[in-house]
């Protein structure tokens, strides 16, 4: 199986608390949060994310490296899933939520080449 489970996310409306409890939970460190109030986790393994601004959801997701993730989507919504987070291209990855016939949220995501970036 190509794909791979390598990031994590977790959506928050009080990321102020959440930062406190994985932080002494797991001794986590956190860097500064973007202009849409997101986290990086121990530099890149994860990200907390304060979704105050899209309506307060909490969530906790765990991405798949795919390598096109709009087929990615086509084909979880040919398998019964929806979609939470539609298609994003952030300059840097691409990615998007989805969640599983049984309600399950999860994130498929590609990063994209540096020669895309420029």
């Amino acid at each position: 199986m190509g794909s791979q489970v390598n990031y994590f996310e977790i959506g928050t409306p009080d990321a102020a608390a959440t930062k406190r409890f994985y932080g002494e939970l797991f001794d986590w460190s956190f860097g500064e949060p973007s202009s849409v109030g997101y986290r990086m986790v121990d530099g890149d393994r994860g990200g907390v994310w304060d979704t105050t601004a899209m309506g307060g959801a909490s969530w906790a997701v765990f991405y798949v490296q795919v390598e096109d993730v709009k087929a990615a989507i086509a084909q979880a919504e040919a398998l019964g899933a929806t979609v939470a987070v539609p298609f994003v291209d952030n300059g840097r990855i691409e990615f998007a939520h989805l969640i599983d016939p049984q309600g399950n949220r999860f994130g498929v995501w590609h990063p994209k080449s540096a020669d895309a970036e420029r």
